[in-house]
């Protein structure tokens, strides 16, 4: 029988400005630890700790701009379009534009605190 998933978890955001993260599925909401589906809702002018996740995140932006960051340079990513980054590289997302983001986040394996590998301030 299919699981039927009624609402989403939200998940605390890291970032200089408050971020809606709605965990669909993934460790929290739904116990999945080989894949975690977010909505995303990222304020103008939000950014996040650079990062080097031992984990591959897809995104699909739905709304708005979405900057990510990576050691060669950086991509805009808009309604519309999608961006993969791989496991081990660096990246830094941003919503610098008017209006924001919003965005889907597809991570594999499932996103966890530990594994995210945040930069130190």
């Amino acid at each position: 029988m299919p699981t039927f998933i009624e609402k989403p978890s939200i998940i605390e955001a890291a970032g200089n400005k408050p971020k809606i993260i709605e965990e669909f599925a993934g460790r929290v909401n739904t116990g999945h630890s080989d894949i975690s589906i977010a909505r995303m809702t990222s304020p103008e002018g939000w950014v996040e700790p650079g990062q080097r996740p031992e984990f591959e995140e897809l995104t699909v932006v739905l709304d708005g701009t979405l900057t990510v960051e990576h050691e060669s340079g950086s991509i805009e990513v808009n309604a519309g379009q999608a961006i993969v980054t791989h496991a081990g590289e660096w990246v830094r997302y941003s919503t610098p534009s008017e209006g924001g983001a919003k965005y889907i986040a597809v991570c594999l394996p499932a996103f966890t605190p530990d594994t995210v590998n945040r930069d130190e301030d």
